[in-house]
Formats: structure tokens, sequence, C-alpha cells
């Protein structure tokens, strides 16, 4: 097995208050105490080490009750989005797309029903015009009839005139637009293009294979009946695993993430692998959007093309209060969050596996980040 591409290496001597780190550690205890997951993971890395890798609670509960440990495999939702980015960010650096060129420049069919002059950076940011459009559930593994499928999307919208969360549509779209420009299947090609060379293919996938499914945890949600928690059904499949669905169906541990998120802090290297230019991250990285608001959201969100930046404005979903400006990342419904800071150097990364809604996780996550944003010197 490849070797992690960060060594590990003590926090307070990398400028990490540690009695921070504590707390943190404590309030996601208390989390876990008071039933509200019963796992997590976090990680924390800086200037190319692993400073800080914990697992807490259980991957699964009931009869076949299993520990979080370091390689458990957490479904990301979408957190994958910034995963699915990188691989486009690559495929535009190569030449083989621009970010202003249509979608239907390379996928022709998905001119139909008023979508041809949509392009790609509109999808990626969120501006499509197709927030609600679902797949055929055949086209999460028959890539043919998902082609077929993300063709067929209908308008909700004038694309451009909004910006209004996307969480598969956009992504279906943009895993098909991958397979138009390569020939190959969107998973192949981001798990050999993007995970392997960086060293992260056996801790982040898009796409579970059976041989990894004893390190998945299995995903909850609080029961409507108000006792307690039940498993997620529909994140649980077998299906839904296979898919890695490229906006929310990828899987890895936060470790990997820390990395993944690393590799942008250093302008595109990660142990020594070159895989992007300064100049496509700094054009992937900047505000596309503004301060205008996301209608799904409630508030400005500062699109990038993938992540989101922390910005100026008074609330900001995931990144923390008290983040730097410069701060980018990206959550998972009702579950994480993963973030790099370009002034810190600063990659962070925190998964549970329970699904909760607002407004106790949005609250919990500001919480979580200022902890950690509070650590750094």
């Amino acid at each position: 097995m490849t070797s992690f591409p960060l060594q590990k290496a003590d926090p307070a001597a990398n400028g990490i208050r540690t009695e921070q780190i504590e707390r943190l550690f404590a309030l996601i205890q208390r989390h876990i105490t008071e039933g509200r997951y019963p796992g997590c993971q976090v990680a924390l890395a800086r200037h190319g080490r692993l400073l800080i890798e914990r697992s807490f609670g259980q991957a699964e509960i009931g009869a076949r009750a299993q520990a979080a440990a370091d390689d458990t495999l957490w479904l990301l939702y979408s957190n994958t989005k910034v995963i699915t980015a990188t691989a486009l960010w690559k495929l535009c650096e190569q030449g083989a797309f621009r970010f202003t060129d249509r979608v239907s420049d390379h996928v022709p069919e998905f001119a139909r029903n008023g979508k041809r002059d949509i392009t790609v950076l509109q999808v990626i940011t969120h501006q499509g015009g197709f927030p609600n459009a679902q797949i055929s559930k055949g086209g999460w593994l028959d890539h043919a009839e998902l082609r077929a499928s993300v063709a067929d999307f209908s308008l909700e919208w004038t694309p451009g005139s909004r910006v209004h969360y996307h969480g598969l549509s956009a992504h279906w779209v943009l895993g098909v637009l991958i397979e138009a420009l390569t020939g190959q299947d969107f998973r192949t090609w981001i798990r050999d293009q993007v995970l392997a060379p960086l060293g992260l293919a056996q801790d982040l996938f898009i796409g579970l294979t059976p041989a990894e499914d004893a390190r998945v945890s299995t995903m909850y949600e609080p029961d409507p009946a108000g006792s307690g928690i039940r498993a997620l059904a529909e994140s649980n499949t077998e299906t839904w695993r296979r898919s890695g669905a490229p906006g929310g169906g990828g899987y890895g541990t936060a470790r990997g993430m820390a990395a993944l998120y690393q590799m942008m802090l250093a302008g595109g290297t990660l142990n020594g692998v070159r895989l992007l230019s300064p100049r496509m991250l700094a054009y992937a990285l900047r505000n596309h959007t503004g301060d205008r608001v996301d209608e799904f959201m409630g508030m400005p969100m500062h699109r990038g093309l993938g992540p989101h930046l922390r910005g100026t404005t008074p609330n900001v979903r995931g990144l923390g209060a008290i983040a730097s400006p410069n701060a980018y990342g990206h959550g998972g419904v009702g579950t994480s969050y993963c973030w790099g800071d370009p002034d810190s150097g600063v990659s962070f990364a925190y998964i549970t596996n329970n699904r909760i809604p607002d407004p106790w996780h949005s609250e919990r996550l500001d919480t979580v980040s200022t902890l950690v944003h509070a650590s750094i010197l």
C-alpha cells in the first residue's frame, strides 16, 4: 500500500495551540455522549505535515457495532464536489476545455430544453438553472443512461440569473463532461489522474468497490419519532456506494481531505508531486459570484470553481465566523466540513455519520471551525 503523503508531526511544534484542540475533542465527545452522532473523525495538517488525526465513537451501532478507526471511510456528501472540481481543474489546465465553454460544446445533446448556452462555469458555480433536476436511477451505474438523463434536464429559471445551490444535479452534468473529455468513466479518470498521483487512492474514493465496504461507516439520521437515530437507508445502499455520485457520493478519511486541501495550499503540489499550477488554483479559488445571495443557503456563498470562500459577509456556511476572508472549503449535508486557510497553511477536516438538519448543523460547524481557527498561531 502506498504510504500516506503527509508526514506526522507535533501540533505544538508547528504553531497549533493544543488547549484549543483539546476543547474541540471535548466538544466532539460531548456530542457523542448526547447522541448527536455515533462517530466522528478529524484531521488537521499544516505545511505538508499531518498534525492531528483522531477518530471518535462508532462507525456503526447496533448488532454489528464497530468502533471508528483511522482507516474508516465516511460518506463525504457534498465534500465530493471538491474532488470532482479538482479533476476539472486538471483537465482545463491540460487544454481539454475552458470553464467559459458551453457544456453543449462537448456534450451536444445537453443543448436540449433550452440549455445550449449554459457554460461550465455557470454549472460549477450553481448558476445553471436546474437545481432540482434528477437523473434516472439507472443512470447511477449505466453511464450511457446518465448522459441521456442529464441531456433531458429542464430549466427552472434562466441560467446565470440566480445563484442557487444544485445539490446533485450540476455535478452529474460535470461527471458526464469529464467522460466526454476523456473517453473514460469519470470515476476511473478521477482515481487514476487525481487521487493516485497524489497518493490518496486509499483515502478518497469516487465509487467504492466491494473491497472497501468493510471500512465504510454507516450513515444515520435523526428518527422522525424523536427516539434517537436510525440508519439512513438511501445513503447505505450498494447502488449508492458504487455510483460515485460526483456531487455527493464520495467516501474518504478526514486525513485524505486534509491532504487534498494541503495540495491546494501548496500551489498544486503534495509530497513533491505537482498536480496543478498555481495560476490554475488562483483562478479556481477566487470568488466568482461576489456577494450575491445563494437562494438555497439564504446567504452569500462566494462561490469558487468547487470550494466557496469565506469573504467578509457576516455569515457564511461552514468556514467559521472568525476564518480569514481568504479561507475556502465545502461541507457535506448535515454531517461535515473541510477547509483550507492560505494565510496560515492549515487545512482541516471534520466528518460525522449522522445527517442532522439546521439550525443545529450550521451552528456546530461554526463552533468547531472557531475552535480550530483560534488554535492557529
